[in-house]
Parts: structure tokens; sequence; C-alpha cells
């Protein structure tokens, strides 16, 4: 059973998180699943754009810590995003955990309502946001930045359209992406491929350059003491040792 439920309407394609009762993290399985159904709307030629979005009240919690995906398929599937010659939109309606920040980086347009909320919560786990980074540090503002990736605060929607993660937000989220959905319907498939190879050059040189230097720095810190006192602290709902 695939934990990506699709829709279509007037040539956008419309696929959804369904992992709700994991908050829709990041596990192999769905990562997996997310990939497939990329490379199906990438291949189809009714496909004009598709839109990324989630059931629930959370769009991505972040990594599955019972059942994480290798970073090697974390960095393809924020690679697909990217290279996929379709717009890629997300729409959020609920709460944005680490990687899942990492998917709103690597779409071409990011909405969300304003009910939203951010952190990058890595740092309290004691890990970094390290894969994510392929996709965050070319599209974002890098001081603004800092602050989040280092303290994992949260943050709201108009912060996150300042550090530059989102497009626009709005109450409702579906009357802001309207006009952007009505204008990618009038624009020519391969003129939107070809804008979007423009704008993603300079995100690509990131993965080419850094990606497998930050695959290695996640891997070695996810088996980290520290790492381990981070996960089980916040699977058994407590501090972890660090907290002073």
């Amino acid at each position: 059973m695939t934990l990506i439920s699709r829709t279509r309407a007037r040539a956008v394609e419309t696929l959804s998180l369904d992992a709700t009762d994991t908050r829709n993290a990041l596990s192999a399985t769905l990562v997996s699943d997310l990939a497939d159904a990329l490379t199906d709307c990438g291949k189809d030629p009714d496909v004009r754009a598709v839109v990324l979005t989630h059931t629930g009240t959370t769009f991505s919690a972040g990594a599955d810590l019972r059942d994480p995906p290798h970073p090697d398929a974390l960095v393809g599937l924020l690679r697909q995003i990217v290279e996929l010659p379709k717009p890629v939109i997300a729409r959020v309606t609920g709460h944005v955990r680490a990687g899942g920040l990492g998917l709103l980086a690597a779409c071409d347009i990011a909405a969300a309502s304003t009910t939203a909320t951010f952190a990058f919560t890595e740092v309290r786990i004691g890990v970094a946001p390290a894969v994510i980074s392929l996709p965050l540090l070319p599209r974002t503002d890098p001081r603004a930045l800092a602050r989040y990736y280092l303290t994992g605060e949260r943050f709201d929607p108009s912060e996150a359209v300042r550090l530059g993660l989102l497009t626009t937000t709005a109450d409702d989220v579906d009357d802001a992406l309207t006009p952007i959905l009505d204008g990618l319907r009038r624009s020519s498939p391969q003129a939107l491929t070809e804008t979007k190879r423009l704008l993603t050059a300079r995100v690509l040189e990131t993965f080419d350059r850094d990606a497998a230097d930050l695959t290695a720095l996640s891997a070695r810190l996810f088996t980290s003491p520290q790492a381990r006192e981070g996960m089980t602290a916040f699977l058994e709902r407590r501090d972890a040792a660090w907290v002073v």
C-alpha cells in the first residue's frame, strides 16, 4: 500500500504525503513511494505541474527515527524534485519539521497557510540539518537561517517567507495558489522545463559539489553517542542529557 495519495485536476497532479499515524515522517518507505510517484509525473506528458501536500495536521515531522531512509535515498529524492522537468509546488497547511523543510526547499514554489509552523529540530537530537542543506542553503538567507539552524526554535510562515523558505503565505493557501496554478496551466511545457533548468542550476551545483560530504556527515552523526541519547530522549519525551 502506497503512502502517497494522488489526484489530478486540469493537468496538475497532486501528491499527498499520507502517513498520518507517523505525522508523515520521512521513512524509507515514504521516501521510496514519493520518488516513484514523482518519476511517474515526470514521464507523463499530461502532467503540467505537481503539487506536493499532505494529509493530517503535519506536512512532515522529519526523518522517521524508527525507520529512517538511507541518506543517499533522501539526497536522491531532493535532487529528483529539483531536477523534475515540471514545476513542483509545495502546499502546506500544518507543521513542518527537520527533513520536511528539505522537501519545501527543493520545491520550485512553496505556499503555506498562516497556521503552519516550522522548525529545524536536528540540533536538539544531536544531529545537523546536513542533507537538507543541499537545497536550503542556495535558496535562503544565510544570516536569517543561522538562528533557526543553531537553536531549533519554532518560527511562523511570515518568518519562513523572510528566510526564503516559502514563496507566500495566506489564511487560505488554496486562494494563494489559484493564480500560480493558473499561470502554470497557461505556460508552455517546453518553456516551463527550460525556465526551471535556469532557476535550479545553482542548486544542482551544490548537489554536485557537496552531496557526498553531507551524506557522510549525516551518517556519522546519526550513529554518534549524542544522537543516540537525543533520539532516545525524544522518543521518551524527556530532555536530553545535555540540556542545562
